[in-house]
Order: structure tokens, then C-alpha cells, then sequence
């Protein structure tokens, strides 16, 4: 049995059991699912970050992140050059999608829609620490500087996610 209200007007639409939409609500640390779930939030390096073009047509394109947990916004990476059709699709229709991947079980997954706006107030990806502790390695692997890295994607993207749809363990986090 669904958690949703029994409007008629929102169809099932084929869900997978145990996978629940909801309104976003920055995870809940102390259940076992939100602690997951806010782990993955500051470990894992890139999501999918999926815009649609002015056809309905979805573009997803890795991205580099930081959960900004004091605004709940997710902070994204973006090259301004590579990325001006993701701009534009934003500029459109600043619906969009961020997926993370599956774990190696396929059992835990989360997939978040939110709106998405270019950000003036950010400033460069180099001088935001948690930023820098985040990626410098993963850049340095690569053969880049922090400061490098931060002049290839100088696009501040903020996102305030407003569903989200998830499930760990094959069980459901509490809403």
C-alpha cells in the first residue's frame, strides 16, 4: 500500500515496490537510511545531473557536487563552454534530475528532482574548502590542480531539491 494520499489523480505509474516519492526533507541522520543516504551526500565524488532540452528530450552528464547541508542546495560544477546547452535547458526549464548511482547490490539508490539556477553568489570552486577537500585528490590523480580543475568548470549551479525517491536495503526510509 502506498504512503501517498488516496488522490486518484496521481497514477502508480509502474513504481518499483518499496520505492516512495516525497516531498524532500534533508535526511534524518540518526535512522540508518538517512545516515546512508547523507554519507553518500559527502562521499561520492559525481551524480547524474539530468536537464531536458526544449524537445522533452533528458540530457543526464556526470557532475561534480557539494551537498551544502547549512542550505540544503546541492552546489554543481559546471564548464561554461562544454555545458551551454545545459545552461540553456536550465535558463528553459530549471526542472531537473540528480541520480545517484546504484550500490553494488542494486539495493540502495536515491534519485532527487529539484530546480536548478546559475549562481553569482558562489564563489570560485578553489577558495570553497569543503569543496578543495573533496576533489583535490581526485584532480591531482588526474594530473590537475585544484585551481586548474576550478578554471575548467567556473559555472556555480545551485540546486534545492524538491522530491525525492529512494530506497536502501529494500526497505524504505522513514518519511
Amino acid at each position: 500500500m502506498s504512503s501517498h494520499s488516496s488522490d486518484s489523480s496521481t497514477p502508480d505509474r509502474g513504481r518499483l515496490p518499496h520505492h516512495r516519492e516525497a516531498p524532500f526533507q534533508s535526511p534524518d541522520p540518526s535512522t540508518p537510511a538517512g545516515e546512508q543516504i547523507l554519507r553518500r551526500l559527502r562521499e561520492e565524488l559525481f551524480l547524474w545531473f539530468t536537464t531536458v532540452d526544449a524537445t522533452g528530450t533528458p540530457h543526464a552528464l556526470p557532475a561534480a557536487f557539494l551537498w551544502d547541508e547549512a542550505q540544503s542546495t546541492f552546489l554543481i560544477a559546471s564548464t561554461a563552454e562544454e555545458d551551454r546547452d545545459r545552461l540553456t535547458q536550465i535558463q528553459q526549464n530549471p526542472k531537473v534530475g540528480l541520480h545517484f548511482n546504484l550500490d553494488m547490490s542494486g539495493a540502495d539508490s536515491f534519485i532527487l528532482t529539484g530546480e536548478a539556477k546559475v549562481s553569482l553568489d558562489d564563489p570560485s570552486f578553489d577558495q570553497i574548502p569543503a569543496w578543495v577537500a573533496k576533489y583535490q585528490a581526485f584532480f591531482e590523480h588526474q594530473g590537475l590542480t585544484i585551481q586548474q580543475a576550478a578554471a575548467v568548470s567556473p559555472v556555480a549551479l545551485r540546486v534545492r531539491p524538491l522530491t525525492m525517491i529512494a530506497r536502501y536495503g529494500g526497505a524504505m526510509p522513514p518519511p
